[in-house]
């Protein structure tokens, strides 16, 4: 049977990971390797409910709880486009924690809801995010190895999931992680969007993304 429980996450963010991803290769074959272009919806005001939209399809998570240095997230909503306009304003806005906009459809495309709804908001961002992800097994827990681009910069992602805490602890261990910071991809994302200000070994290569 698939384990059905919620993971914890590991996940840090850097220029270049080095020897990290070499490690991950030699402990593991390649499992699997995935290309998608995403949309990360930001406010300043939320660090608690991530929202993503893949092929159409909206996914709302929410932090749970943070347990030895790993987070738990779990689904707060799901929702395909074209929404209903009743369906962004009762679930998808409270997520957001801003104020709701007047809507002018009924019915709202993925297009439409991005630059009729989004973007005239002056609280929100839409980042564009595009992914090329490697999967590994390490102890037991999924871990990836990604190559970002969050709204034209570049940068590396690394993550452990299991529902093992001490699994995850041992994989980070194994992988020469242990000073990385735990970033989601939220935090991430207003970092390199400037919503929030980013740690000094990020500034190298991101400057101009910053401005």
């Amino acid at each position: 049977m698939a384990d059905t429980k919620p993971r914890f996450e590991f996940r840090a963010f850097a220029q270049n990971f080095g020897m990290v991803t070499e490690k991950m290769r030699r402990l593991s074959p390649i499992d699997k390797i995935r290309e998608s272009s995403e949309i990360y919806i930001m406010s300043a005001g939320n660090n608690e409910n991530n929202t993503k939209i893949r092929d159409d399809l909206m996914d709302i998570k929410v932090f749970v709880k943070e347990e030895k240095g790993l987070q738990q997230w779990n689904p707060r909503m799901k929702g395909s486009f074209p929404m209903k306009a009743e369906t962004i304003e009762k679930e998808v806005f409270p997520a957001f924690g801003v104020a709701v906009p007047k809507f002018g459809r009924p019915e709202y495309t993925l297009s439409q809801f991005v630059n009729e709804v989004i973007r005239p908001h002056k609280d929100l961002v839409a980042a564009h995010v595009f992914k090329r992800r490697y999967g590994f097994m390490v102890n037991e827990c999924i871990t990836e190895y990604a190559e970002l681009l969050i709204n034209g910069a570049a940068i590396q992602t690394v993550a452990v999931e299991a529902v093992d805490l001490e699994a995850i602890l041992k994989a980070k261990e194994m992988l020469g992680l242990q000073d990385y910071e735990n970033v989601n991809y939220l935090m991430a994302i207003k970092r390199i969007t400037g919503m929030e200000p980013a740690p000094a070994h990020w500034s190298l290569g991101l400057a101009q993304y910053l401005k």
